[in-house]
């Protein structure tokens, strides 16, 4: 059986996990979301944190114990058998790639918008191309490489977010905030949880880890802390950054910002490479998520090809310990739905949403499942307030998809009967004899 190389230190995996949630979204979510919920949008965060905290410690607990690459995927097949694992799996590695295609086309319209570059849609789409096929190539020289690329782009926006909220906050304690915070709710609490169902996204890709499980050192302790230290610095940037921005600018003129961190900054500097840099970190933002996001898919695939669900070409593994084949697959794929889609966000958004809900549910079914069949099996961290969480996590997920747009579930259903008739053929073709 193909095996990956166990490379990646728990930081360097938690830094996998935290490249896939902090993109482009804190950059310009600030300023969507508090056109919804008013300053109570410093709670919207607090709450979409809290909803997905509840899959976090699911996912944790998983990893705990399943080491094997394929987070989701191999969980579901654990606990439900092979047909309900590959349906996970198949919308997992979808959910990656689009995700990966969505993203792609954020970070060119930011790259265009820093070269001075005039943003039509022929440059958009080459520039939303180039990017994972840049990146598909970075990841075939091997793990090591790619997770210390991600490392930088990381470092990078952290710092950004980081100087915002020292510049900010340092200027608040001086000056004040001029009453920004009042009134709190001016949209009522219906607002906030608007706002805050917005911002769940924000959260996605804290589970990345779980999916290169294999590449990591000393997997059962350090993929929970990894997953666990990605979601905290995450919530905690992401809340203060959400207390800065309300504090130093009107939340109507941050509703109105195509950038809202920026927009909210000049109050307190007028320091050009402080505003400059804050700003470009959007495309440091971007590029990550799709970084992560191939680690993702890639490792999904071949997973799934290693269970023989999926051609097992998909399984080979290069001198450099990398799916090659996955890696190709992926990011092949990602460019060419942008092509094809012709660099439309907003339908990527909607269809990326419905993957991402499916693997959050299964998580929590599978973790209730496998203390159901395995209450012996050793785990390095176990989900506390069990099975309040996961079966809170469920509902949250759930009450969710069912507010997806229609256009989003009708996808997600038509690429999940296309997965249900590549799952026949495939047990077919095993079946027959040679």
């Amino acid at each position: 059986m193909p095996e990956l190389k166990r490379t990646l230190g728990v930081w360097s995996a938690a830094a996998v996990s935290i490249g896939a949630i902090i993109g482009a979204g804190i950059f310009v979510l600030v300023g969507v979301a508090s056109g919804l919920a008013g300053p109570s949008v410093i709670l919207s965060f607090a709450l979409a944190g809290f909803v997905a905290l509840f899959t976090a410690l699911s996912a944790a607990e998983l990893s705990s114990f399943i080491t094997e690459a394929g987070g989701s995927f191999i969980y579901a097949s654990r606990a439900f058998g092979s047909f309900w694992g590959f349906v996970v799996g198949w919308m997992q590695s979808a959910d990656y790639i689009i995700g990966a295609s969505a993203v792609s086309i954020g970070f060119a319209g930011y790259l265009l918008y820093f070269l001075g570059i005039p943003p039509g849609q022929v440059a958009l789409i080459i520039a939303s191309c180039l990017l994972p096929l840049a990146l598909m190539l970075l990841n075939l020289k091997g793990i090591r490489e790619a997770a210390g690329a991600n490392n930088l782009l990381v470092v990078l926006k952290i710092i950004a977010l980081i100087l915002f909220v020292a510049v900010g906050g340092s200027y608040l304690v001086a000056h004040g905030s001029s009453g920004n915070y009042q009134p709190f709710f001016p949209n009522g609490l219906s607002g906030t949880l608007h706002g805050a169902a917005v911002i769940f996204f924000a959260f996605v890709g804290f589970n990345t880890v779980t999916v290169i499980a294999e590449e990591v050192r000393d997997p059962k302790r350090s993929v929970p802390r990894a997953l666990l230290i990605a979601f905290l610095v995450s919530s905690a940037l992401y809340i203060s950054v959400s207390v800065i921005a309300i504090g130093l600018t009107d939340w109507n003129i941050l509703a109105s910002s195509t950038a809202p961190l920026e927009t909210a900054l000049k109050t307190a500097t007028q320091n050009p490479f402080i505003l400059k840099y804050v700003s470009i970190a959007a495309v440091f933002a971007t590029a990550s998520v799709v970084l992560s996001s191939i680690f993702g898919a890639s490792r999904a695939l071949f997973a799934m090809s290693r269970q023989k669900i999926l051609p097992e070409r998909l399984s080979r593994v290069s001198e450099q310990g990398v799916p090659v084949l996955a890696v190709v697959f992926v990011g092949l794929t990602a460019a060419a739905i942008v092509f094809l889609s012709r660099g439309n966000l907003d339908a990527l958004a909607q269809i990326f949403n419905f993957g991402t809900l499916t693997t959050y549910f299964f998580i929590n079914l599978s973790l209730i499942k496998l203390r159901w069949d395995q209450p012996g099996e050793r785990r390095g961290f176990r989900v506390p307030l069990y099975p309040l969480t996961p079966l809170l996590g469920i509902l949250s997920c759930g009450l969710l998809l069912v507010f997806l747009s229609r256009y989003a579930m009708l996808f997600g259903l038509v690429w999940l009967a296309i997965g249900v008739f590549v799952f026949e053929v495939r047990l077919k073709a095993r079946s027959e004899p040679a």
